[in-house]
């Protein structure tokens, strides 16, 4: 029985872990759904005026109206939308509000063949909520020099287009004379994969399992 103590401890120890893992991600799903529902309820909220100073943990998702002018300048966000023409860009445009604050306004999708389109300073008012993607990572290629960005980074975009670091995801724009169609967010797109991740390591757990057995029974059989 001695030379089955090492596959046994093996097997419990490995499974204990793998377990725990799954059950951590459980917990880390539970946690995710409250977040998911914080947001839901923070965005049904009716739409407000545009904070003093935007916090990104108070602010983030708050709906709010501005009214104001794009500034004409824009940034153009690579992007891909099958139900509205496949490829095409986000538009970050900079707007001056009524009240003299230059922010930026993603005002939605427009295909690739509408890039070159004139899109001068427009009056406007947009509806939509507070937001600071955090899209960006190290695979994330540089903005090409045809002002082709990869996506959306808010500080080097204010930088860019002279605004406060701040971003409002148009959900409805009025009038909506630019030809964009706004891609306003919801909690559906904020991804929780927390549950297919639990899956995968109590799956990874019984594997292991079945293969401790199989190795505690060869060793049985070898030593008989």
């Amino acid at each position: 029985m001695r030379r089955i103590v090492f596959p046994v401890l093996l097997g419990v120890i490995g499974c204990a872990i793998l377990i725990g893992l799954g059950i951590w991600q459980i917990q880390r799903l539970h946690w995710k759904e409250g977040i998911l529902a914080e947001i839901d309820l923070r965005m049904a909220a009716p739409p407000g005026p545009l904070p003093v100073a935007p916090d990104f943990a108070a602010d983030r998702f708050r709906p709010v109206t501005v009214t104001g002018t794009t500034t004409g300048q824009e940034l153009d966000v690579l992007t891909s939308d099958p139900d509205l023409g496949g490829p095409g860009y986000r538009i970050i445009s900079g707007f001056v509000t009524d009240d003299d604050r230059r922010i930026m306004v993603d005002l939605g999708y427009i295909p690739q063949t509408a890039k070159l389109d004139p899109r001068p300073a427009t009056p406007m008012t947009v509806t939509g909520n507070l937001n600071w993607p955090q899209e960006v990572d190290s695979f994330t290629p540089a903005p090409d020099p045809s002002n082709i960005w990869f996506a959306r980074d808010v500080t080097p975009m204010a930088a860019a287009l002279t605004t406060e670091p701040i971003m409002v995801i148009a959900a409805t724009v009025s009038p909506n004379d630019l030809g964009v169609t706004p891609l306003p967010i919801d909690s559906l797109g904020i991804p929780n994969d927390h549950l297919n991740y639990a899956i995968t390591w109590f799956s990874l757990a019984l594997v292991w399992a079945v293969m401790s057995g199989f190795l505690i029974v060869r060793t049985l059989r070898r030593k008989t």
